[in-house]
């Protein structure tokens, strides 16, 4: 099995957080690499068995809460018969930014098996209970 990670990022901590899922990932025996969103390698995403999508929450502090530059998630290949799982960073709320992540993953011919947020004052802590969590639900999957 093959991962990659696929990461839009505007202040640097949705790559970040990507980067380490993919370093962390591999480090337990799932080969995987990150790309930014306007870099994918076609070729690694191609050989993938499993696809992981992040970007930021992007809208106002407690309403309107969206996955920053959804429009790219929107227009990046089509995942058809991929298993993915999603992510977003975050500072304050949330709010249902990580099911219009998941909507959006699964537009593009995925099947999303699940999502997290991840704070970004606590992105370590965080990445490693996302990679559990991925762990967890390959190996169920």
């Amino acid at each position: 099995m093959q991962a990659v990670v696929i990461f839009e990022s505007l202040t640097g901590n949705t790559a970040k957080a990507g980067r380490a899922i993919a370093a962390h990932l591999s480090a337990r025996g799932l080969p995987t690499t990150a790309f930014p969103i306007t870099r994918i390698d076609y070729q690694a995403l191609s050989d993938a068995d499993l696809v992981i999508v992040g970007s930021w929450v992007d809208g106002l502090v407690v309403v309107g809460q969206r996955p920053g530059r959804l429009g790219r998630v929107k227009a990046m290949p089509a995942l058809d018969g991929k298993r993915a799982i999603v992510y977003l960073t975050y500072a304050i709320d949330p709010g249902k930014a990580l099911q219009k992540m998941s909507d959006a993953v699964t537009a593009r011919g995925a099947e999303v098996l699940g999502g997290q947020v991840i704070r970004r004052d606590k992105l370590d802590s965080g990445v490693a209970d996302f990679v559990a969590r991925v762990l967890d639900v390959t190996a169920s999957a």
